[in-house]
Parts: C-alpha cells; structure tokens; sequence
C-alpha cells in the first residue's frame, strides 16, 4: 500500500548517499545503503521518508486545508494548555477575571505569528529550520536549529512527564512510569509513519478532550460561579505582564514549527486562506483551554476536594481527575484519556525534532527522518522516567529559558520576509533552488549579531523563579519577550539593509571596473 504524499525516499538524500557510494569506499557506507533499502521497504506501508529538500510545486497535491486548523486546534486543546492557564491564579496570584482578560488579549495577538509562520509551508515547500535560511544564512541557521532540536525534546520529555502525572492520579496503584512509556510509545507511532497520518490523527485527537473539558464544566460550574465574588488581591503591572509573557512564550514557541504541516499541502489555496484556518485553530483551542485552566485554578482553594488534587499548585492532572470524580469510574475514564491525547502535542513536536536534527548539517539528510523518531524515542522515555522523580523543576526552568530565543527567530524570519522579500512568495522572493547553498544563501551575520543583541537584552528584563535581571527586579515583571521581539526586529532591519546596500554598492563597483579598465 503506497502511499500519496510520499511514495519514494528524498531524492535528495538518495542522490547524495549515491554519490557518496560511488566516490568512497563502498563497504564504508554500507549502514547508508542498508537505510536506503529500509525506507523504500516502509515508503510501501505509508510512512513518509522524504527529507527536508524542499518539496516541489507538483509534489504539493493536498488539498484539505482544513486539515490546517486541526492539527493545531488539537495541538493546543489538551491539558498542556489546559496548565499554562492555571499559572495567572496559582503562580501569579492573579483573579480570575484579571487572568481572563490578559488570556483574552494575548491569544488575540499572539496567535497571529504561528499563524503567519504557517503560511510557509504550502507556499514554499520547506521545512521551517529549511526556510530560516533565507535570513539567518546556510551557517547562521544553525544556531536556531540547534535550539530547536533541544526545545522539541525538552518539550516532548514536560509533557510525557505531565501526562504520566496524570494517569498516576487515577489510582494509587499507577505510577507516572507507565503513562510515560505509554504516551511515548503513541507519539512514536503516530510521528514515525509521518505527516500523512500526523495529519489524521489530529483529526480526531481532540475529541476526548472536548468531552473532559464539557463535563469539567458541567460538574464545576457551581464552584466557578461561586468564586466570581471570592476577594483576591488588586493585580500588579508585574504580575500581568509576568503571566502575559508565560501564555506569549506558549504560543510563540509554535513559530518554528508550523511550516513543518503544511509543506505538502496545495500552494493554490490564498495566503489569507491558510493563515485562516491556522489562527483559528491555535486561537479557539488556546483560549477556550487557558481559560478553563484559569478558571478551575482559581477555584480550587475555595474547593477542599479540588485543593488536594491540585497538590499545592503543583498537579495539573491531580486537578483534572479531582474536578471529574464525581462522576467517579467515567470521571477516571476521561482522566486517562485526556492524559492519552497528550500525543496531539508531542507528536509534532517528535516530528519537527527530526527534521531539524536533518537540518543542522548536510551529512545529517543521508540518514532517513524515521532514524531520528527512533533517536527520540530512545531519549525520551529514560530522561522523563527520571526527570518525573527528581528533576521535574530542573526541566521546568531550563525551559522557560530556552523559550525565550523563540522570539527573536520570529522576529528576525518576519523582518525578512516584509522587507527585504516584500512579503512575496515567489521563486525571484524566494530562490527555493539555493536551500543548500552556503555561496547563494545570505550571509547570516545580520542575523547572528541580532539574535545575540535580542539575547543579551532580554535577560536584563527576565524574571524566573531562580533569576531576575536588573530592570526585572525593580518591579517591571518579565518583560523578556517582548523586548526580545523588538531588540531582534529592529537590529536586523538595520544590520540587513546595510549589508544589502553594501552588496549592490560592491556589484555596481564590479560593473564598472571593466569600462575603467578600457579607458
């Protein structure tokens, strides 16, 4: 059974493991040789095994678009966003009234820029650590791909972590080892046959998720009314912007992945089309999630029952199955299944940190995408087995900064492509035929240069539990990513339109210097 999308290997890396056959000793290159025949052997059961070598225009047949807004309605409609708007209540101490209105207004904005970044895929063909190149440069894209890799699977280690948590809390009898390995072992499958089936399965993984969140609301409406007239502190710049930047870092964190879904998809759909259905996606999923998880954490100290599960502010999944347990055996029921939709979100993320481990040098695209599922797979569930028992806070932290460089890529892709590309998808905007070439790429220094400025400048403005830039500490809250977003934008605007009037001011002086030499 073949598949559409993909019947055969990456032309690409086919041609170059070949050529490599042909040029080295043969028996070197013989694992490749063996890889090769294995990915033709699973291109026949549907699995995907095209690189990152950007897929061509008639290689881009897909057609359901609205397949655009599912695989990020369900990517963000699960207990992971679910916890992220539990912070403003439980971390930052804010109403829930006041938690709604930033969620509100940052889900409205921020969901803008994945949607956007999302765009690309359809248009271009090119993975999202492929087309960063055309601003960040063959050798300066590295560093974002670098970052990414470890993001992808840090991200993948919290939320098999939290999803273990979570069955745990049906039974004293489970432990978080066993959700571990089972939502590893689904996120395996689900990313492994590729993005036919990623694409299918988030289709439907939302489901038991809208179920939970409806009998959630069902059963708590009661105690969430009641709570509107519970008296909580008057809410400080520091607190809302602190808890503003949490859900910002949330959703920017997308920007380096949403290429990745639509890179098969048809490029004749409008850009406004696609853009659309991703915003939508990300935005109803987002907010009706961060929402609830406001909602229910405000409630749960004025709620004995809810307050136990909750632990203290430290188990989302404790929350969930204790809001649920009136309904007692279909109550844990739901529980295990929105632990078990937890691979909604780490599949994309399992499948985006493949291809951009292809994407951080040449030699990487001659072993097949599915090598490095398994790569994954195999760090994933020891390090989260581990990480639940003692490291869980270490994970959290290290996080929450490797979240922040997320937005200086955003900002530094975005420049590029308005002005400097003019906002234009086509082959003169975009030379896709120059993805691998480090000579006809940009240089990628604007973009380092701005990317280390953007860097250096936010940590003035971070707060973390563990740190606290100067400007931070004086009360401002975490202003990081925001002055990220600028400091990047803005350096990269100038860096940029100064090396490209230096380049035509050099072509113009090679013009003449044949004419001078006649004279």
């Amino acid at each position: 059974m073949a598949t559409e999308i993909d019947p055969q290997p990456s032309q690409v890396s086919k041609a170059l493991t070949d050529e490599m056959l042909r040029n080295s000793n043969e028996s070197r290159f013989v694992p490749l040789r063996w890889l090769r025949h294995a990915s033709i052997f699973l291109a026949h059961w549907g699995v995907e095994t095209h690189g990152i070598a950007p897929i061509p225009k008639e290689g881009r047949q897909e057609t359901r678009w609205y397949q655009m807004f599912f695989v990020w309605f369900s990517a963000n409609m699960n207990i992971l966003t679910f916890s992220t708007g539990t912070v403003g209540p439980a971390f930052f101490t804010l109403g829930v009234r006041d938690s709604i209105l930033v969620i509100i207004v940052v889900d409205l904005v921020f969901c803008l820029l994945p949607a956007f970044f999302a765009v690309f895929g359809p248009k271009l063909g090119t993975r999202s650590m492929v087309q960063c190149r055309f601003s960040w440069g063959y050798y300066g894209a590295v560093i974002p791909t670098i970052l990414n890799v470890f993001s992808m699977q840090g991200f993948l280690i919290l939320n098999c972590i939290i999803g273990g948590q979570t069955i745990a809390s049906v039974s004293p009898h489970l432990d978080d080892t066993l959700g571990i390995v089972i939502i590893g072992v689904i996120s395996l499958v689900v990313t492994f046959f590729g993005y036919r089936f990623l694409h299918w399965y988030e289709s439907v993984a939302w489901i038991p998720n809208v179920v939970a969140f409806i009998v959630m609301l069902a059963l708590g409406y009661s105690h969430l009314r009641a709570n509107q007239s519970t008296p909580v502190p008057t809410p400080t710049a520091a607190s809302v912007l602190s808890f503003a930047s949490t859900l910002a870092s949330s959703i920017l964190s997308w920007c380096t992945m949403t290429p990745d879904y639509g890179v098969y998809h048809s490029p004749a759909a409008s850009s406004s089309r696609i853009f659309m259905y991703t915003y939508l996606g990300f935005f109803t999923a987002s907010i009706t999630a961060h929402t609830l998880g406001a909602a229910f954490a405000a409630a749960a100290p004025t709620v004995p029952a809810w307050n136990i599960g909750f632990q203290n502010n430290s188990s989302v999944g404790g929350l969930v199955n204790s809001v649920l347990m009136p309904v007692s055996g279909f109550g844990k029921f739901l529980t295990v299944l929105v632990a078990l939709s937890i691979p909604s979100a780490c599949a994309p993320s399992m499948y985006t940190f493949s291809t951009s481990f292809m994407a951080v040098a040449g030699w990487f695209t001659l072993v097949p995408r599915w090598v490095y599922i398994l790569i994954s797979e195999a760090i994933l569930i020891p390090v989260a087995i581990v990480g639940a028992k003692t490291f869980y806070t270490t994970f959290v932290d290290i996080l929450s900064v490797i979240g922040y460089w997320s937005t200086a890529f955003a900002a530094i892709v975005l420049t590029e492509h308005v002005l400097f590309r003019g906002g234009s998808f086509t082959e003169e905007a975009y030379p896709i035929s120059m993805w691998d070439s480090a000579r006809l790429l940009p240089s990628g220094i604007p973009a380092v240069l701005a990317f280390l400025c953007a860097f250096g400048t936010l940590v003035l403005f971070m707060s973390q539990a563990w740190y606290a830039g100067p400007v931070a500490r004086h009360g401002s809250g975490d202003c990081g990513v925001y002055v990220g977003f600028i400091v990047a934008g803005v350096i990269y605007a100038v860096l940029r339109g100064l090396e490209k009037a230096h380049g035509k001011q050099r072509d113009a002086t090679k013009e003449r210097e044949p004419e001078s030499g006649i004279s």
